[in-house]
């Protein structure tokens, strides 16, 4: 199946269900023991961290460079912490 779009989709989408139970809503929020679960790659960090900005989402820091790319953590309105991240790209000298 490979990585990337489904065949045919114009977007991705990421459809967060709301608590069916009182069982679930207790999970909700601590699905990873508060680390980051969900990571959401873009080729266009700046961009779409403005973009996300502009429409209310609230990151937890600034944006970071780190030795595998540019990252930035938010939560979405359930708690979920996600990362924003853009990977570094190849160099081409294989390591």
């Amino acid at each position: 199946m490979g990585g990337g779009r489904p065949a045919g989709a114009r977007e991705t989408a990421v459809l967060l269900a709301r608590a069916a139970s009182g069982a679930q809503a207790a999970r909700i929020g601590d699905q990873t023991g508060g680390r980051v679960g969900w990571f959401l790659h873009t080729d266009a960090f700046d961009h779409d961290h403005a973009r996300m900005r502009a429409a209310g989402v609230v990151f937890e820091e600034a944006p970071r460079r780190e030795p595998y790319g540019t990252v930035a953590v938010f939560r979405d309105p359930y708690g979920n912490r996600w990362d924003l991240i853009q990977p570094n790209r190849p160099t081409g000298s294989g390591r």
